[in-house]
């Protein structure tokens, strides 16, 4: 445990510490303030009911409980207030507690504040979860002890008493997370911005400010990797204090690596350029995955050697929920993309596929606009299009506007998920793939695309 550290820990009998949100990283949170002396509020919607179990608990460890719709009303009489990222930064009753003084921060705010190692942080519209998630295993395979957390579920803060200074974390950042960030990682990455969450932020401004906070408070030592070919990313490097490196899918680029066809090449700044590894057979389904590839080389280069970096990602198969395969029923090819909450993530998917392809469609409406997704749904094999949920209309209007759709796809409504599996197997011919890519948030009918994914997986499994 570092100094730092324990005179945090040392500061907390007495203090008034309020958790906004049950989530994972709260409730392991929770029972440890609680046992160091704080006097311990959690702040919910949730009715104690809701709570369950947890609830019974935090009764039991002496925490308050405030509930219901009026959990944010007590923030001014906190001394310290932890925010989920699942509550908006900007509203009003959390920026009046700041106004009167209020400590606001975040799960991974504090690690970030007490983390005694080095820290890569991945943020990006499209891409975070498998560039982290490579990212760690090419870092483990090199000998490191990785921390492996952040968006991608794993709370970092509750074993913060573990990380030792030779350690690595790995992080994945939402906009959520970064919009309130003020310590920016000594190694970031940006796979790129597109619109998204617009349900949440304000604007597209909003959503791209948050997302540069990943970089702007690094110093002249810090490291910082740009996605060559997005404008935004492109214009982030006016911020950048430290090293920039590149990534391209087409070109060579002044610091960094770049795809030549299927090859990954390494551009040096005095123009030196040397061949890393070719991708032909790599396991990853997708040109947008070879991208991510050609981003985390850029990231671990001079932590990874190219013999591990050629070793460990030939074998790497992705990530649940990412283009999944999950089973082939007669000749047909099953997919699960419940990741997919963007039309972008929906095209790059569609873009992975040579085979005609039954996609399954629709969900909660993020305010982003469809029309992208007609053309890539009309170039891109798509023989039937099932749709379900809120966005449906939106999805099915830009289709029948785009003025090169003459009916050649087949385009269907129906009530839900478990619809569009059971007609998806009724219309898929032999060589299909029934890809599942929703382009839209799951809120409508399910708490996160993981629960949908696996609804989706499970469906599958039981066609006969």
């Amino acid at each position: 445990m570092t100094e730092k550290l324990k005179r945090f820990y040392d500061s907390l009998p007495g203090k008034k510490v309020f958790f906004l949100g049950a989530g994972i990283s709260h409730k392991a949170l929770i029972e440890k303030f609680a046992s160091k002396g704080a006097e311990v509020t959690l702040c919910d919607r949730k009715s104690l009911e809701e709570l369950g179990e947890f609830g019974e608990k935090c009764r039991e460890w002496g925490v308050n409980l405030i509930l219901g719709d009026e959990y944010l009303s007590h923030l001014k009489e906190a001394d310290l207030v932890f925010r989920t990222p699942g509550i908006d930064w900007t509203k009003p009753e959390i920026q009046d507690a700041i106004a009167n003084g209020v400590e606001i921060t975040s799960e991974i705010e504090s690690f970030f504040e007490y983390c005694p190692c080095r820290i890569i942080g991945i943020t990006g519209s499209d891409g975070k979860t498998t560039s982290t998630t490579l990212t760690a295993r090419l870092l483990e395979a090199e000998g490191y002890k990785v921390h492996l957390g952040g968006n991608i579920g794993i709370p970092l803060f509750p074993i913060i008493d573990e990380v030792k200074e030779d350690d690595i974390a790995v992080v994945e950042l939402s906009s959520f997370q970064l919009i309130s960030m003020r310590k920016s990682p000594e190694i970031c990455a940006v796979t790129n911005v597109t619109p998204n969450h617009l349900d949440h932020h304000k604007d597209m401004q909003e959503y791209i400010d948050a997302k540069k906070n990943i970089l702007l408070w690094q110093d002249y030592n810090g490291v910082c990797v740009l996605n060559a070919e997005n404008q935004v990313t492109r214009d982030m490097a006016a911020d950048v204090k430290g090293e920039i490196r590149w990534f391209s899918k087409c070109r060579p680029v002044g610091n960094g690596s770049y795809l030549d066809e299927d090859k990954i090449l390494w551009s040096a700044e005095c123009g030196h350029v040397y061949p890393v590894m070719d991708l032909n057979n790599i396991k990853l389904r997708g040109e947008h995955n070879k991208d991510n590839v050609c981003m985390v080389y850029s990231i671990v280069k001079g932590l990874v050697s190219d013999d591990t970096f050629r070793s460990v990602v030939p074998n790497f198969t992705g990530v649940e929920h990412r283009i999944e395969f999950v089973r082939d029923i007669d000749g047909v090819e099953y997919y699960n993309d419940s990741i997919a909450s963007s039309p972008t993530r929906t095209i790059a998917g569609l873009r992975s596929f040579t085979e005609p392809i039954v996609l399954i469609a629709g969900g909660y409406d993020k305010h982003i606009s469809y029309a992208p997704l007609a053309p890539e749904m009309i170039n891109n094999r798509v023989r039937v299009l099932l749709l379900c949920g809120p966005t449906a209309d939106a999805i099915e209007k830009e289709l029948r506007d785009h003025p090169d759709f003459n009916g050649q796809i087949s385009i269907e409504r129906l009530n839900d998920v478990a619809e569009c599996v059971k007609r998806a197997r009724e219309v898929a011919e032999p060589g299909d793939v029934v890809f599942f890519s929703p382009a839209s948030a799951s809120f409508d009918a399910y708490p996160n695309f993981e629960v949908r994914g696996r609804h989706f997986k499970s469906l599958v499994m039981e066609l006969e």
